[in-house]
């Protein structure tokens, strides 16, 4: 049954909608750990909880304030660049910028050198005022020297690999969307001089393709490829009657929202481009609740994006996705039986589908906050959708599009940490994802290990949203809005949350101001650790909570160094690590134990290193058994300082142990520090 509300103003009306809503949705600064399992311990007292320190919150800035920022950015990023010690050739292009109430500034700058952009060359500086560099975060720490400039091998042939790469990824009329342009390839290894082509067209399931590859331009060899549509999946549910915002054009009401940057949404009626046509009739009343009426989905695409535009507004003070007041646009009925929903950048649009059989748009509060979310994200970290940095990426759609639903408090679709719980995508009622337990939906992982990396973006996103799950709630049985969730922890032992309050502002403002386009999940545990400490200080029950739920899903180590007790074994002599050199070894002489050593052997490692991507490490047992701890992985960050966890119950404990690193690349330095057994 159709209802209608009073119209507020003559320009920007609420309505009242009876909508369907649809749910469903498909660094660099350490290292990272591998996984493992370990047995149950006593929880232990937490610290007291600290206050909150607002003025390490950020404002919420009026488009005029944030274009003076980006002024002033501009006007002094030749003195930052100086001053951050960048090269002759190097210049900084301003991209973003955010302000806390104590006034610090936070700019962040893409890199060009020799007027060719660097990808992977993106940080953020922070200081008293715009451009004042008291402190950087990079995406990579290697200086920007490329050995040429110039391109030895033509652009057709990276052309050609690029439409290779597509057509591997069995996508329909692939064809070249943007034609090689000349780069500096910064986000692995050593710089170097590069092609990046994109690709158009469809991929397999229907979705636009933007597919970024980049070549070597002196050796041909292809060194990356991602996709720039960000993308998910789902199906119905309902939101029931809501409140949307609109505008009156003579006698007639349309679906923008004048009150949100002017927000659109579009009826593309089943085609796959072009903007389509905005929803508009003679009342104010859109939709009634059947997905065969097309004003139903959008009903809900346009109530979904008013919720996480105020959600950002309200909760963490940012006035639109890029910032700037400017409101994206909504797309619905995409395609022909098209089960998926996905964020464009060059269209600054969210676009969902209908769903199988035209008949389950994907249009729910957690899919539109998500997909916004990936508008965020690209316009702040700017995280590489492809390996680890990509399963973040998913992980931080899935994170606010959870958020969002709690903040929405809508009685029909109450806030939870699942992802598409309303659909029945499965076929059995259960969730297309689960933040508590990621593992339950069959393909996602619950924790971090060396090859999750190569996992697809949005299972290698279970970490992440594990992480944050247990930073808000703590593992263990709990009941909460209804739902009962019982997450476990990599390591056995306890988690104790802070509340989602606290854990969304850790998140965001790591997002913002820590995280760069290549961070990878050590480096996402490195950020979040900074985000804490300005936020609520480095010794209270928050900055201990976030260690010890980064190492129950397996990165890093907990607060109390290990956590759960046990015996150690040290070693604290210094071994120099030879640059491309040879394999070095640190020995521990362990005795007085009995048996096997455990399957959750706790190795603490303390390498100090200007380029640990150059390091593979691996602990050796005392009849010569190889245990790899990293293989060359953490990108260009600097030094390893983690915990790995081993399961090494066919060793025998007695006997002596090493840690073997070697540099397989030239260029950079360092030693072993120190490193420690510890038997729980």
């Amino acid at each position: 049954m159709r209802s209608r509300s009073h119209r507020r103003t003559p320009h920007a009306t609420h309505r009242r909608a009876a909508a369907v809503a649809l749910a469903g949705v498909a660094a660099l600064i350490a290292t990272a750990v591998q996984s493992g399992t370990a047995t149950a311990a006593p929880e232990r007292t937490p610290a007291a909880a600290s206050k909150a320190k607002p003025g390490s919150e950020s404002v919420g800035l009026t488009p005029a304030q944030r274009a003076e920022l980006i002024r002033e950015a501009n006007a002094t990023k030749a003195r930052t660049a100086k001053d951050l010690g960048l090269g002759a050739k190097e210049k900084l292009v301003v991209r973003d910028v955010l302000k806390d109430r104590d006034g610090t500034v936070h700019v962040r700058y893409e890199r060009t050198y020799d007027g060719l952009p660097v990808l992977g060359g993106d940080l953020v500086v922070q200081g008293d005022t715009a451009g004042a560099a008291d402190s950087v975060v990079k995406a990579t720490r290697a200086a920007v020297k490329p050995a040429t400039t110039t391109a030895e091998v033509p652009a057709a042939k990276a052309e050609q690999q690029a439409l290779s790469a597509a057509k591997a990824e069995k996508a329909e009329g692939a064809d070249v969307d943007r034609a090689p342009r000349k780069v500096i390839w910064a986000a692995e290894g050593e710089p170097v001089v590069a092609y990046e082509t994109v690709v158009g067209g469809l991929q397999h399931d229907g979705t636009p393709q933007e597919l970024h590859v980049v070549t070597d331009a002196t050796t041909g060899e292809k060194l990356y490829e991602w996709q720039a549509v960000q993308n998910g999946t789902g199906n119905t549910v309902y939101s029931g009657t809501v409140d949307l915002t609109t505008t009156q054009s003579g006698s007639s009401y349309n679906l923008t929202d004048g009150a949100r940057g002017g927000h659109k949404t579009y009826n593309l009626n089943r085609g796959t481009s072009g903007t389509g046509t905005l929803f508009s009739g003679s009342d104010d009343v859109w939709g009634n609740g059947s997905p065969s009426n097309a004003e139903s989905a959008a009903a809900d695409a346009h109530y979904g994006a008013a919720l996480t535009w105020d959600y950002y507004k309200n909760v963490h003070g940012r006035s639109g996705i890029r910032g700037d007041g400017v409101g994206a646009y909504s797309r619905v009925h995409y395609g022909n039986n098209y089960v998926n929903a996905f964020w464009s950048d060059s269209c600054f649009c969210m676009t969902y589908g209908d769903g199988s059989g035209n008949a389950n748009p994907l249009t729910a509060i957690d899919v539109a906050a998500h997909e916004m979310t990936h508008g965020l994200t690209s316009n702040t970290a700017g995280l590489n959708y492809s390996g680890e940095s990509g399963g973040l990426n998913e992980a931080t759609s899935d994170i606010f599009g959870s958020t969002v639903e709690f903040y929405a408090n809508n009685s029909s679709d109450v806030g939870d940490y699942l992802i598409g719980e309303e659909i029945d995508i499965n076929g059995d009622g259960t969730p297309l994802r689960y933040m508590d337990k990621p593992s339950k939906d069959g393909a996602s992982k619950d924790s971090w290990y060396s090859g999750i990396g190569s996992v697809d973006v949005h299972y290698s996103s279970g970490p992440a949203n594990h992480f944050f799950y247990l930073l808000s709630e703590g593992s263990g049985t709990k009941t909460i809005n209804g739902v009962t969730y019982n997450s476990p922890t990599s390591d056995g032992l306890p988690v104790t949350g802070i509340g989602r309050a606290k854990a969304e502002k850790i998140w965001f403002r790591a997002l913002t101001t820590k995280f760069t386009s290549t961070t990878n999940y050590a480096g996402a545990r490195t950020g979040t650790l900074a985000a804490t400490g300005e936020l609520y200080g480095t010794d209270g029950a928050e900055y201990k909570a976030v260690q010890d739920a980064w190492a129950a899903i397996n990165v890093g180590s907990r607060s109390g160094d290990g956590g759960g007790g046990g015996t150690s074994f040290e070693n604290t002599a210094d071994v120099s690590i030879p640059d491309a050199g040879s394999a070095v070894t640190s020995s521990i002489t362990v005795s007085g134990r009995t048996g096997n050593a455990p399957s959750n052997l706790q190795v603490s490692v303390d390498i100090v290193h200007t380029y640990s991507g150059d390091l593979v490490v691996d602990l050796l047992a005392p009849d010569g058994t190889v245990y790899n701890l990293r293989n060359r992985s953490g990108g260009s960050a600097d030094n390893v300082n983690q915990t790995f966890t081993v399961n090494a119950s066919s060793e025998a404990a007695n006997g002596t142990w090493q840690l073997r690193v070697q540099d397989r690349a030239r260029y950079d330095t360092g030693y072993i520090n120190g490193w420690k057994l510890t038997f729980p």
